[in-house]
């Protein structure tokens, strides 16, 4: 019978049963409270797990989660009645159809992924669930794990206990479009080792308009890796391509044009800049490559893609020492400090590495960002100076950085660059201005991969 098929077959069977289904979700992070608030939306209610009393106080209060993503809070506070909140596992658990796990997989120091909480949850299922019920790993996993947590809930669960089904069921959501994302997901990934975890969930995603992929469990987890890794993958080549075109005088907007045209690459992930950030790509290309290491297996693609990326942090910088050799006591404005525009974020974003740098050598670094800019005052206090708008942060500078390609950004007047800048020289991380745009305003500008620079502006020519 072929797949369709079966989950035709499948859907028709279970449409009786799926609005009656109790879900619980651990974890409010990122992925755990966005698919809260869709499952919601279609009309499940929701117990939502978390171990920290305050975040889950403001959510039950406010309808708020603390997240910049947009329609989030609107959903939330939408779908109260159906959302509730507990620190306390065992009563979430205990009677629930469809269990979440939606804990952070953070970074180990080797590149491996730290599973920590991932099994802290599986334990706390384990002990508290009272019915069949389908335990679903939704964080982002090395494969082989959802066996390691199935034979984990043996461990802790007496063997005349109602059994606990395992299954895969990736994410695959964009900060700053996650709940469009998982309302309009491209695909819905499922992977499963028995029937009833396969009706549960197909039952569950029912009424979700995107095709669903019904696999094993490895195949799931690999799914979610393979398909990140892949777009890290092309962001790390356009980025080497943009930085040849410098060297040989070709223009890296026309050469990603060109490429997109042709349906096999496509024209999404080919936009040149500093380098790939936030929580998946970073992390999940160095957790792959450990795991193919760890097999005898090395993936120098992945490797490179890696390399590359950590490399590409630093090319404003190196852009810079053509104007000025020391930075000391230089008025740097740096405009976006997020990873990407839409979201708060700030994991693995090109400001981490940047604005350390400039500090170390004795720059007085301005910074303007639209959102987010609470969460870099955490690890900035009083090192930089905060600005309310671009106007402020420009004033004095001897030069610019361009780290976030915000629409804010992109949409400055590029007069303003002149007015308002000791020296007018801007470098542009994101390519957010037409090259002819800043060539009439008389500005010196550097980008990624394209050829005007605008002249020769060194250290004490005033």
């Amino acid at each position: 019978m072929k797949q369709e098929d079966r989950m035709t077959k499948s859907k028709k069977k279970m449409t009786a049963v799926a609005p009656s289904m109790r879900v619980a979700i651990a974890g409010t992070g990122y992925v755990g409270i966005v698919t809260a608030a869709c499952l919601a939306e279609h009309g499940y209610d929701v117990t939502c797990v978390d171990v920290d009393p305050r975040k889950l106080e403001q959510l039950e209060r406010d309808g708020r989660s603390g997240i910049y993503e947009a329609g989030l809070d609107v959903l939330l506070r939408k779908n109260r009645r159906r959302l509730s909140y507990t620190t306390d596992a065992g009563a979430a658990y205990r009677e629930a159809d469809i269990i979440f796990i939606c804990v952070g997989t953070p970074e180990n120091r080797d590149g491996s992924a730290n599973l920590h909480y991932v099994y802290e949850a599986a334990a706390q299922v384990a002990e508290a669930a009272q019915r069949e019920c389908v335990l679903v790993v939704k964080s982002t996993v090395p494969i082989g794990t959802n066996e390691r947590v199935e034979k984990l809930i043996h461990r802790h669960r007496d063997e005349h206990a109602s059994r606990i089904h395992v299954a895969s069921n990736p994410e695959f959501l964009s900060q700053g479009t996650a709940v469009h994302d998982t309302m309009h997901a491209s695909r819905i990934v499922i992977g499963v080792e028995d029937d009833f975890a396969r009706e549960r969930l197909l039952a569950l995603y029912q009424e979700f308009p995107a095709p669903k992929l019904v696999t094993n469990r490895r195949s799931a987890e690999m799914i979610k890796y393979a398909s990140n890794d892949f777009l890290a993958l092309k962001i790390s080549y356009i980025n080497e391509i943009a930085n040849l075109c410098e060297e040989v005088g070709a223009d890296v907007d026309d050469v990603a044009r060109g490429m997109g045209y042709d349906k096999r690459i496509g024209s999404q992930f080919l936009k040149a800049g500093i380098g790939y950030g936030g929580s998946c790509f970073p992390k999940d290309t160095k957790a792959l490559y450990w795991l193919s290491s760890y097999h005898e297996h090395e993936m120098k693609t992945v490797k490179a893609a890696i390399e590359v990326n950590d490399h590409q942090k630093l090319r404003l910088l190196r852009k810079a020492r053509k104007y000025y050799e020391e930075l000391e006591d230089l008025t740097v404005a740096v405009l976006g400090l997020t990873f990407k525009p839409g979201t708060d974020d700030l994991r693995e974003a090109p400001s981490l590495v940047n604005v350390p740098l400039l500090l170390e050598e004795g720059a007085v670094v301005r910074v303007y960002n639209p959102v987010g800019m609470d969460r870099f005052r955490e690890q900035f206090p009083t090192q930089v100076t905060y600005c309310d708008d671009i106007d402020m942060a420009l004033q004095g500078a001897d030069f610019c950085l361009i780290l976030t390609d915000w629409p804010e950004i992109r949409a400055y007047d590029p007069a303003g660059f002149k007015k308002h800048m000791r020296h007018a020289v801007v470098l542009d991380g994101r390519n957010c201005y037409a090259l002819e745009d800043m060539k009439a305003a008389g500005i010196i500008y550097e980008s990624i991969g394209r050829q005007y620079g605008g002249g020769g502006h060194k250290r004490g020519e005033d």
